[in-house]
Formats: structure tokens, sequence, C-alpha cells
């Protein structure tokens, strides 16, 4: 069997742009080569042209172009000319493709389309509670109608995702993202930078970074200890016009916690596992995702995480059992659980080697993959 994956990032250092969507994709990749299927990943809006091999992965980079008028239509038909091509020279079996802006809309292709749900701009609007341009929800509707089937990575965001564009739930499949465990190993969990808390993800209203810094706050207050590390990229701010999220972070935080806060930017991938493994406890208050990579990495490397409480999370980790759940508003008592944490290392080692065992039940990439490969199978019946 010979998989097509469109995506517009990927984690290579010949690629632009890469993020935990890009991760997932990358885990996948690679993991289906190790189980003798072939894997053609197509990068669009890349800065050239170039076709390169990557761990057994064949990697076609397309560059971004602009047209006099209607990029938005003739870019998708140069790229799936592109695909098409390759697609019949190589004997690719399916063409997998993302849900965001519906980059499929008005493409064609002669083998099935299944279109994963990494998070349309339809369902954060719907999460975030905000109005979606007209023109990106029928770009999105268009290009689900045109799927064969889809693949949700929690039953929350499929479920979501169905009532948004009307679509039939039993052509939906819940595989859930997965990681290669041995690659995300904690051999001294009981060492950590004491009293560090962790949060990795773009600087992003609908991350819940504007509550975390009302959290910090609290924290600081009744802990001068405290610290705050932020690793991720920095992103304007559709409600306030803002060019900078973190700006508006600094905005909120007292003059005790702004001292304490170290916004580390974007860092290299490879970097990112040290600075979980030192953090004490790692928070992720988002009110729109589909899974979070980042979540399930920390759990993975035997953190205690503090996480939302909204749908999908409640997928990721049973409340008091493996982290806590608590809803990014309500700030007294997010930070009254990273206090609690803070001050009980027993607690902390505890609830991480219960992480640790419920991202190998559920996340092992292993056994994900095995899924994925069973339903693509299925549609080439």
């Amino acid at each position: 069997m010979h998989i097509g994956l469109i995506t517009s990032e990927y984690p290579h250092s010949e690629v632009s742009h890469a993020a935990g969507i890009g991760t997932s994709i990358k885990n996948l990749a690679v993991t289906l080569v190790r189980q003798d299927v072939k894997v053609s990943v197509f990068v669009y809006h890349q800065s050239k042209d170039a076709v390169i091999e990557s761990e057994g992965v064949t990697i076609h980079l397309i560059k971004k172009q602009a047209f006099s008028l209607f990029t938005w239509y003739r870019y998708r038909k140069l790229l799936n000319k592109y695909i098409n091509t390759v697609v019949a020279k190589e004997k690719i079996d399916i063409i997998e493709a993302p849900d965001w802006t519906g980059i499929t809309a008005f493409m064609r292709f002669k083998v099935p389309l299944v279109i994963r749900f990494h998070g349309s701009d339809a369902y954060f609007c719907k999460l975030e509670g905000r109005r979606q341009k007209f023109k990106n929800f029928m770009f999105e509707k268009l290009a689900l109608q045109k799927a064969k089937a889809y693949i949700a990575p929690t039953t929350f965001a499929g479920e979501e995702t169905a009532k948004i564009f009307g679509l039939n739930r039993s052509k939906i499949k819940t595989i859930h993202y997965g990681l290669e465990l041995d690659r995300f190993v904690n051999a001294k969990p009981d060492q950590f930078q004491s009293k560090t808390l962790l949060y990795i993800g773009t600087i992003i209203r609908k991350k819940g970074v504007l509550e975390l810094a009302e959290v910090f706050n609290k924290v600081i207050e009744q802990d001068v200890a405290a610290k705050l590390i932020l690793i991720g990229g920095d992103s304007g701010d559709i409600k306030t016009g803002s060019s900078s999220t973190y700006t508006l972070m600094q905005s909120l935080f007292s003059e005790k916690a702004k001292a304490k806060v170290n916004y580390l930017g974007k860092i290299p991938y490879a970097e990112v596992q040290e600075h979980i493994k030192n953090a004490h406890v790692c928070t992720f208050p988002s009110f729109a995702e589909t899974l979070g990579m980042v979540t399930i990495e920390s759990m993975a490397l035997q953190k205690p995480v503090v996480n939302t409480s909204i749908g999908w999370a409640q997928e990721l980790i049973d409340d008091e059992v493996n982290g806590y759940l608590i809803y990014p508003k309500d700030t007294a008592a997010y930070a009254n659980k990273v206090i609690t944490l803070f001050e009980d290392k027993a607690l902390c080692l505890r609830l991480g080697k219960a992480a640790r065992k419920k991202v190998e039940l559920t996340f092992d990439i292993q056994k994900q993959v095995k899924k994925n490969i069973d339903y693509y199978q299925s549609l080439l019946l």
C-alpha cells in the first residue's frame, strides 16, 4: 500500500514550518514506513520546489505561488495537478488531507480521499465563540463533502465537526495520534527544577495564555519561588487586533509575576523534551484543540499535567488519576492545583507514573498505526 499525505507542515530542516500537527503526521508517516507501507508527503506553501527523502518517507516540497487573480483557486489546481501526476506515477492508493482551510476543495483524485480532523477553521471558531468567514466555511465544507471517509483524533473532535458540517457520523473513525514511546523516556522523573511551571504552544488567545497569566499571578502570590517558562511562537490577536499576544500577556502579569516569567519563543523541537523533563508541572489551559500533542508528550515523560477540562482533554487525562482537568477561566482553582503539585513531590511522581501508563495504553504509535492501516485497507475494498 502507498499512502499520500497532504500537509502545510512537517518537521524537517528543509520545511518552513512545523508544529503539533506536523509532528503527528511525521509520527504516522515514519511508523507506516516501518510497517512496509510506502508514504509520500506533499508539503504545500513552501519556499521552493524539491523532492527529498527522510527516514524512508518521500517528501515533496511544493512552492507557494501567487497569481494575479483567484490565487485561492489556481494554487489548489496547481497542487491537484502535481499530486495527481505523482499518484499515477508512484501508484499511490489513498490520499489523506487535513480539514484546515479546505485545501482539497476544487481538487479531484482518482483514488479515495480521507480527511483527518486536525482542526478546521470552523471547528476552532465554534470552540472560541467567534464568527467564521463564509468563504472559509464553504471551502472546508466542499472539501469534506468530496472525501470518502474521515479520521478524528478524538471522539469529541469528530462529533463537533460532524455537527458543524452535517457529516455522516458512520464515516468518521476515531484514531488517536501516537508517540514513538522509546523516544520519550524520562529515566529520572524525580529530578526536575522545583516549582517551574512549563507551557508549550503558540502564544495565542485560544490556547488560554491570557488566563494562564492570571493563574500565574495567583501562584506567585502563594509561592514567590515559582517560575513560569513559555515556549512557542508569538501570534497576533484576532479580538484586539494586537500584533502580539505575548504583549497582552505581559500587560496582565503582576510585577511580581513578570519578574519570574521566561519567554523563550520558538526553539528547536529537539530541545523541547529537555524542558519538559526539567519542569515541575506542565500546563495546557487551551480552549481549542482536537487532541494536543504536547500534552501526551509531557505525560509520556511522566510529568504531572494541569490541563483544560474541555471535551477532547477528557480523552487524554482521567481527572485526579493521571493529571488534572480544570476549566481555564476558573483561575483560582487552576492556580490551587499548580500549588498543590508544587508542594507535594510524591503526588507529582504518582501522577506522572500514571500518566506514562495512560500514554502506553492509549497513544502508542505502534498500536495506532495498525488502526490506520486497517482503516485505509477497508476503504480500498
